[in-house]
């Protein structure tokens, strides 16, 4: 992967166009590996809305086999856009907004980066909900107190607290959740298959 990444050696600070945000990465600061890069991926993949995707499918009449057979095959076919989409990003260290350039051109790419940007924070809403959820789930378990069926204030208290903690990761930057990526990975992988083989027998 190493021979792979290029370092652009041209001083465009002058440009009008840049910006340290934009800027190339450093080879040396592109501390990401393959296995770094898929470990995100399995993070990606196998999540609590996964499950819960798995487990509507089933209440709507599916086999598991089949939930898992669907799910499974849109993980790997949304893989093949995402590596596509990151590879030129990896090898050449500069983010999509600049890739896009060339095909949407320097105002053009504001409209696909805001479409991108609005579906993440979609995802994140989402994602961040169901963290909160299970922080209340772990606080009725804690103090004996019956979970509300519908809104609560402890539910919004647990997806606040969810909020802030993702908040210090942002702040931090992704090297700040790489280790956790790293180790967590074949954690899920392993909790995956054990929840197939509970489920089976």
């Amino acid at each position: 992967m190493s021979k792979e990444i290029i370092e652009l050696t041209e001083d465009l600070s002058s440009s009008e166009l840049y910006s340290e945000d934009l800027a190339p990465v450093k080879p040396g600061n592109r501390t990401w590996s393959m296995w770094d890069l898929t470990a995100i991926w399995v993070g990606m993949a196998v999540c609590i809305p996964t499950y819960l995707l798995a487990s509507y499918m089933i209440g709507a009449g599916m086999s598991w086999k089949e939930s898992l057979i669907i799910i499974f095959l849109a993980n790997l076919i949304i893989t093949i856009p995402m590596v596509l989409n990151g590879h030129a990003g990896v090898k050449y260290g500069v983010p999509f907004p600049v890739l896009g350039r060339s095909s949407f051109g320097i105002h053009g790419i504001n409209i696909p980066s805001l479409v991108r940007a609005i579906v993440a924070c979609g995802w994140f809403g989402i994602q961040t909900w169901i963290g909160g959820l299970a922080f209340y789930a772990i606080a009725c378990a804690i103090s004996g107190v019956d979970p509300s069926a519908g809104l609560s204030f402890g539910k919004f208290a647990g997806f606040a607290l969810f909020w802030l903690m993702n908040m210090y990761f942002i702040w931090k930057g992704t090297e700040s959740i790489k280790f956790l990526e790293e180790y967590s990975a074949p954690i899920l992988i392993l909790m995956g298959v054990l929840l197939i083989i509970w489920g089976t027998v």
